[in-house]
């Protein structure tokens, strides 16, 4: 339970960044202004989710939020998105980016620890011998 909340706030931080930056830099642009609205609603509601909600579903959506927001930000910073250009600069853009990592690692790491395709996981039924 403790990287599932672990997640949550990592996500949360994030969304909270990414809500800071939609007031105070993105809300007039064109097709990034919106993005960050959706990730600032979309964060509250995966963070939500992983502390009520004990399903892989909410784990899945948080590793898919860290990789999706940190691949468009690195994106953003390299070929560019929309027109928008970014560089590594700030305390916005290494908070959000650190948050991305730490939910990517927090959830994923609970999503290999349950998975029923680890090497270690034991069926209920034995199997048999002949």
């Amino acid at each position: 339970m403790k990287m599932r909340m672990l997640a949550a706030a990592a996500v949360l931080v994030s969304a909270a960044v990414h809500l800071y930056l939609w007031f105070h830099v993105f809300r007039h642009a064109h097709v990034v202004g919106p993005a960050f609205m959706v990730n600032a609603v979309g964060g509250v509601v995966i963070a939500i989710l992983l502390v009520t909600w004990q399903h892989w579903i909410p784990l899945v959506l948080a590793v898919g939020f860290g990789v999706a927001t940190l691949g468009a930000f690195i994106i953003a910073t390299t070929a560019g998105l929309y027109g928008v250009h970014e560089h590594w600069i700030g305390w916005e853009v290494w908070t959000a980016a650190a948050a991305e990592v730490v939910a990517i690692l927090a959830a994923g790491t609970v999503l290999l620890q349950k998975s029923p395709l680890r090497s270690d996981h034991r069926a209920e039924q034995p199997m048999p011998t002949h």
